[in-house]
């Protein structure tokens, strides 16, 4: 772990104490768990301490740790930001587990960084990741007839609905996919005798 790393760690763990869940070093990066119900706080200490003094939020997204490994057993849904700190010049990945996996939510950070607006709106379209206090959570990319959330482990490979226009009604229309599944074997073409020759 280089110095400057060192220092981050130093700081985040003597700033946060407890409330950090694990600090830990993966790929070079300085990584950040803590739990759902300190969100807010610990965001807020982040931005504002002077040691850390992480002013800017330059990304948010949602995962799905569903199927991630054999021996995992977290929480299924998850929220990762990445921060900067321009001051400091240093970046920090804090990752938030969703308490519940049937309907995963964590408090929306857009009080606190205001470029989190269109992030946490992505993450609900494509996870289904629900940010409490969010001011204009609905769908950002899929449309407003979307059926599921396309991020989604389980979600099927061809989808649940598909559109078309219909030239009699003179518009787009929804139904259901009409893919129909089917096995795609490899045909191998052999000549009678192929071994016999000369």
């Amino acid at each position: 772990m280089s110095p400057k790393l060192e220092r981050l760690k130093a700081s985040v763990e003597l700033v946060l104490g407890a409330r950090a869940t694990r600090v830990f070093v993966d790929t070079n990066e300085l990584i950040l768990e803590l739990k759902a119900a300190d969100l807010i706080r610990v965001m807020m200490t982040l931005r504002d301490d002077p040691s850390l003094s992480f002013s800017q939020l330059i990304d948010a997204a949602g995962m799905d740790f569903e199927g991630y490994a054999d021996n995992w057993d977290g929480s299924r849904f998850a929220v990762v930001y990445q921060l900067l700190s321009i001051q400091h010049n240093w970046r920090l990945r804090v990752r938030c587990f969703c308490v519940d996996d049937e309907f995963p939510m964590v408090d929306t950070v857009n009080d606190i960084w205001s470029s989190a607006n269109w992030y946490e709106r992505e993450a609900f379209d494509l996870y289904g990741i629900v940010f409490n206090g969010h001011p204009d959570l609905r769908r950002i990319l899929t449309d407003y007839g979307f059926v599921g959330h396309p991020f989604r482990k389980d979600f099927p490979v061809t989808g649940n609905v598909e559109m078309r226009y219909d030239p009699e009604q003179q518009r787009v229309v929804y139904q259901p996919v009409t893919i129909e599944p089917r096995e795609i074997v490899p045909r191998v073409i052999r000549e009678d005798h192929y071994a016999e020759r000369k």
